[in-house]
């Protein structure tokens, strides 16, 4: 409360110093630092984890979707940029109505994606190389397809409440069955479904055949533990944790009634998810009480077994004040990461921030920073399967500016496939539409909601279907500049989106990334400074001009409090200067879009 207290005074502070003409003297009012308490990290903490959505990385097999074996051809490109563990995107066997997000087996590999053999491979091999493998957990609801839920429908014993069933009502006046509340699915329209073999509704707030599986049925807690088991004796190093938010929903009063979910104001169409406030099937304690239960596992299979921390990455695009709730409190231990979309979201809360200024840049690491609970470590996530490319949110001018300003916070960075190389999102047609979230809808709006642009083929070379696959077709349409944007091209030429981010990871290796303080300010609209330093070691600071126009006279030095001389270590194209440069903290001039990393001499 006294770090929002602070914010909200220095921004009235600004605004009106800014109606007096005056805002050079007040950025420094928006600074923030962290302080680090130690110099020893788990190997978690300082790790560079990349998001793998195997579907789309590399088809070894030519039926144009990519496998496991493609991805254990490509674990020396991994390794050769620096990954320390890599998360895939779901591989279970699935019908892929939502692509793996509906899971028909928990515990074995979709077929077109390989088998279990190929998934013990790809852990030896990934291991030879130092890499770890992350699995993507989906724990709030299963397929219908799934042995659980055919059988929760036959009214099995032990399985009669896997699921959340009711009866619905009977419409006093049209004598029509009705579903039990208004809540709504993520996917659009209802999040309750008739089941004529069982005759009642089960609730899916995700797609029809995405059944929620019910956690207040200890069986289904003690089930999702067993896959968790299942795929630690596997080698696993983890989980990303899909969709955690969902999986509790409050219970239904003394009459077995649940209570309809407010109107939020925010949309005027009434299949669209957000019309409704989710504040009965989204948020609850106990779902991060449940998360406490999966920390609790780990730790005791790490006790039993040995080897490193296994590692719980939570995805929730919630509120703050619950967000920081999965991390634990001083009884409790939580997920080490969860995960940190503050840079999805926007520092305006609009996805499109190819015009954030450089306060908005601020306000987004503070978010964070100033509400994470003492002795955790921060993660940085600027794009997934699930966003727009980060080139097509923030612009193709920042690609690289988002790279360093990722790599150069402290904490865990977390890389989507393709962000190296500074891959920017395909228009995917109406016809050639494959996500159920776009599918769903229509032709006339399904743009709002797909996420296919992002998951197009990764771009390997030039070569014909820029070497994901010798099929004909792809499951999805390849950008066409993948002539120019691909890792073959970037790895012979200097400068190039890849060659800098290789760079950025040498140099998240030294002590002062790893274990340094951080401080932090904007100067200005345009420009973003951090320095980051350790005693006895040397002091590095970014600069970075977020806008398309230039500055001089910058006094960054007064910003961070940064004293001494420095030289240019790193920069991006933008920056019209030479590495080992001096440059004068206190009289600074960015070309647009320009970032510079300097060392202290």
């Amino acid at each position: 409360m006294a770090c929002f207290k602070i914010l909200i005074t220095a921004i009235l502070v600004l605004g009106i110093l800014c109606a007096l003409g005056r805002t050079a003297a007040v950025e420094l009012d928006l600074e923030r630092a962290t302080t680090a308490t130690n110099t020893t990290r788990d190997w978690w903490q300082v790790a560079q984890f990349y998001q793998i959505y195997p579907r789309s990385y590399k088809d070894s097999d030519g039926d144009g979707i990519g496998d496991l074996q493609g991805i254990i051809s490509k674990l020396d490109y991994l390794k050769e940029i620096g990954v320390t563990a890599t998360w895939l995107s779901p591989i279970y066997s699935s019908p892929m109505a939502d692509f793996g997000y509906d899971i028909s087996d928990f515990f074995d590999i979709q077929p077109e994606y390989g088998t279990l053999a190929d998934f013990d491979e790809l852990i030896a091999e990934a291991k030879k190389r130092n890499i770890k493998i992350i699995l993507d957990f989906v724990p709030n609801h299963s397929s219908d397809e799934n042995v659980w839920f055919q059988k929760s429908v036959k009214r099995e014993k032990g399985y009669e409440d896997y699921y959340m069933w009711h009866d619905g009502y009977v419409n006093a006046t049209t004598g029509k069955r009705e579903p039990p509340s208004n809540w709504l699915q993520a996917f659009r329209g209802s999040a309750w479904e008739w089941n004529d073999e069982r005759q009642q509704y089960y609730l899916h707030q995700f797609a029809v055949k995405q059944p929620d599986l019910n956690y207040r049925n200890p069986a289904v807690v003690a089930q999702m533990k067993r896959v968790l088991t299942y795929w630690l004796d596997r080698g696993v190093a983890g989980f990303r944790m899909d969709a955690v938010p969902w999986c509790f929903e409050v219970l239904p009063d003394a009459d077995g009634r649940y209570p309809d979910e407010p109107l939020s104001g925010y949309t005027d169409d009434p299949d669209d998810s957000s019309y409704l406030k989710h504040i009965y099937t989204q948020d609850l304690r106990e779902t991060v009480e449940m998360v406490f239960q999966w920390r609790t596992l780990m730790d005791d299979y790490q006790r039993i077994h040995g080897g490193d921390t296994r590692v719980i990455m939570v995805e929730t695009y919630s509120g703050l004040d619950y967000v920081m709730q999965f991390y634990g409190n001083r009884t409790t231990k939580g997920a080490q990461m969860p995960f940190n979309f503050q840079f999805i979201i926007g520092g305006n809360g609009d996805k499109n921030n190819t015009q954030l200024n450089a306060s908005g840049f601020v306000k987004i690491i503070n978010s964070w920073l100033s509400q994470m609970p003492a002795g955790q470590t921060a993660n940085w996530v600027m794009g997934n399967h699930d966003q727009r490319r980060v080139g097509s949110r923030y612009g193709e001018n920042r690609i690289d500016l988002m790279n360093m300003l990722q790599m150069f916070l402290p904490g865990v960075s977390i890389t989507y496939q393709g962000e190296e190389l500074g891959m920017t999102d395909l228009d995917i047609s109406w016809e050639d539409s494959r996500d159920p979230a776009a599918c769903n809808s229509n032709s006339d709006i399904y743009e709002q909601f797909t996420r296919d642009p992002a998951r197009t083929p990764f771009q390997w070379s030039d070569e014909a279907n820029a070497g994901f696959s010798t099929n004909a077709t792809t499951w999805l349409p390849i950008n066409p500049n993948y002539v120019t944007v691909n890792a073959k091209a970037e790895n012979s030429t200097s400068p190039s989106h890849l060659s800098l981010y290789k760079q950025l990871v040498d140099l998240r290796k030294s002590k002062t990334l790893q274990f340094g303080d951080t401080r932090y300010a904007n100067v200005g609209d345009n420009v973003v400074a951090i320095r980051r330093y350790l005693s006895g070691e040397p002091t590095y600071v970014l600069v970075a001009n977020v806008l398309d126009t230039s500055v001089s006279g910058i006094d960054v030095a007064s910003a961070i409090y940064a004293t001494g001389s420095y030289k240019i270590k790193l920069l991006n194209p933008q920056a019209k200067a030479t590495v080992g440069d001096s440059v004068t903290l206190s009289n600074l001039k960015l070309e647009p879009y320009a970032a510079l990393i300097l060392e202290s001499v």
